[in-house]
């Protein structure tokens, strides 16, 4: 897994490294973290994602989840299956989690990585959502955004692929939520909720056994 705090950072050949065969990988897109954003701006979103890896030499291709929704599970498994990378954009954490949720893609990300068949990555909301839980993140993200994407309430479960909570944009002053996220490691700091923090530019790495921050 490579958990980045905004965008690819500045080390994205780590990324590229898990891939058994980097060169032309093909790679699933997941924007649904915007799907709360107006059409013109989600779509301009995703394909600021899709730019950005096809200049490391991917091959990028959106999978909107939403294609997904309230269907057989085994559809969007064998969709993401396909992919040697996953990339999970950020946005918001809860738009997010609801779209993996309703269209089975969180239940299929987790076998994937039980089987080591994909590699994880995104930013932001797509490194938190693996969190066991999203409490906390309310003081960032607004809930309610899942109402506006999909007319239904937020959950604050979280994928539990990780056993801590990560924290994007720490002392990253060119970033606007840096100092609200500030508010929410310190509050995980004085309950002892087990957390990682991020400055924009690093990103945590899981290779097998071995996690390590770059």
């Amino acid at each position: 897994m490579y958990l980045s705090s905004w965008r690819t950072g500045k080390h994205p050949e780590r990324m590229l490294r898990l891939l058994e065969s980097p060169g032309g990988a093909r790679a699933a897109v997941i924007a649904n973290a915007v799907d709360a954003l107006p059409l013109a701006e989600r779509r301009a979103a995703a394909e600021r994602e899709i730019h950005a890896l096809t200049d490391l030499g991917l091959r990028p291709e959106e999978v909107d989840l939403r294609a997904f929704f309230d269907q057989d599970q085994n559809r969007v498994a064998a969709e993401l299956r396909a992919f040697p990378l996953l990339w999970v954009r950020g946005g918001n954490v809860f738009v997010l989690r609801q779209a993996l949720a309703r269209s089975g893609a969180d239940r299929a990300i987790t076998e994937l990585l039980q089987q080591d068949a994909v590699v994880y990555a995104g930013y932001s909301a797509g490194a938190c959502v693996l969190a066991p839980d999203l409490h906390g993140l309310e003081r960032c993200d607004d809930p309610q955004a899942v109402h506006t994407a999909y007319g239904a309430p937020a959950r604050f479960d979280g994928l539990a692929v990780i056993d801590y909570a990560v924290v994007p944009h720490i002392d990253s002053p060119g970033h606007p939520e840096s100092e609200i996220l500030g508010t929410v490691a310190d509050h995980y700091r004085s309950q002892g909720i087990a957390h990682r923090t991020l400055r924009d530019g690093q990103a945590i790495v899981i290779d097998g056994n071995a996690t390590a921050v770059h």
